[in-house]
């Protein structure tokens, strides 16, 4: 990273910072819905140089898109431009902290990243999570691991036009190495996992790219406070299984089956957390399983290639691996859990069998659960 700051700036950086990516591995659409989801930080990063100067200008460089370079006025009110990408970005997170009375200083940076970008491994929470402490590293002020996360998501919702739940900034922001964190999305309260020392996370990129702004994310949580509104609530986290049973016949199908697999999803997180905690590879892959399924039928958010794939990992584990789509959907990637000796005999059978079977070209990540930003 030095290298390419100073080749890009002339000079070398003071400091470097990052904040990891995330894979989430079950509680899928139930952040919004104020519920539990179970995440781990992964040693996959955006990193930004930096370096300090007097006035109040950011010059930043994306590495990831060709050297692109922008300029920043702090001071100035930041507008959304649909024709950029990563800028947007970071005029969200600026607008956020200044929102915030964080007063920020001028300083140039030089952001890179190996976190892949609409894989559903929350890459832009990566670069929110980054540029805040790269900001606040500029300026010598200081902040709360959650309130960067809530800092970040405010930015994505409000200025991007994503309206993400709080899981991928603040897994980003607060994550713990060798564990999952089991977070009620509701209180912002968490609890770290500890992973069983034999046992591997895997993602497999599908080789299917989303965008989660162009895509049904949010028309799904539209579709979620609507079932959430039939019962005089905000949220789907202050409905009983048993009410929306109980109430099938009086909702529409469609608001029913989305309500459905948020609270069974819920359920499931939670059993999860307990069988991760345990070393009970049955009990996890059970419920990996069940929410590929709710994803798949009650949500409607998965593609025939990841549900081939998704398949193809589930049989070559031959009962000894879960496997379930994770991110927001529509492509991305699946992520599988299985003990480390049995990760090799996924990865072939990947390999042997997903692209003759699909035509998309997949790519393996093996990743371990890492420390967060802050």
């Amino acid at each position: 990273m030095s290298e390419l700051f100073a080749a890009s700036f002339g000079f070398a950086p003071v400091t470097t910072v990052k904040a990891p990516g995330r894979v989430n591995l079950i509680g899928e659409h139930t952040d919004y819905n104020g519920g539990f989801v179970l995440p781990a930080a992964i040693n996959y990063y955006t990193y930004i140089a930096l370096a300090p100067h007097d006035d109040r200008q950011l010059h930043l460089v994306a590495y990831n898109f060709d050297n692109e370079s922008i300029r920043i006025d702090l001071d100035a009110e930041q507008r959304h431009n649909p024709d950029e990408s990563w800028p947007n970005y970071v005029r969200g997170v600026v607008q956020e902290l200044r929102k915030k009375g964080f007063v920020l200083a001028g300083g140039d940076l030089y952001i890179a990243g190996n976190v892949p970008a609409g894989a559903g491994l929350s890459s832009s929470a990566s670069l929110e999570v980054a540029l805040i402490r790269a900001l606040l590293s500029l300026s010598g002020e200081t902040i709360d691991p959650t309130q960067a996360a809530l800092i970040g998501q405010a930015a994505e919702n409000n200025f991007v036009g994503c309206n993400c739940g709080i899981m991928d900034q603040l897994i980003s922001a607060r994550g713990q190495e060798n564990a999952a964190l089991l977070i009620d999305c509701q209180d912002l309260s968490v609890r770290p996992v500890s992973m069983p020392a034999d046992w591997e996370i895997l993602i497999v990129h599908s080789g299917v790219k989303r965008g989660l702004v162009d895509s049904e994310y949010n028309h799904r949580r539209q579709q979620c406070e609507t079932a959430a509104g039939f019962f005089g609530q905000r949220s789907l986290r202050a409905v009983e299984l048993s009410q929306l049973l109980a109430a099938e016949n009086q909702l529409d199908e469609l608001s029913f089956r989305r309500a459905r697999h948020v609270l069974t999803e819920n359920q499931r997180t939670l059993i999860a957390a307990e069988a991760l905690a345990a070393g009970d590879l049955p009990g996890l892959i059970k419920v990996m399983v069940e929410s590929h399924e709710s994803m798949r039928d009650d949500f409607n958010i998965t593609t025939p290639a990841i549900d081939t794939l998704v398949k193809i990992l589930v049989d070559a584990g031959a009962g000894q691996a879960g496997a379930r789509m994770t991110g927001g959907g529509f492509g991305g990637c699946v992520v599988a859990v299985a003990p480390t000796v049995v990760i090799p005999q996924l990865m072939a059978a990947v390999d042997a069998d997903y692209q003759a079977r699909t035509g998309c070209v997949p790519t393996l990540i093996r990743a371990k659960a890492s420390a967060g930003a802050f």
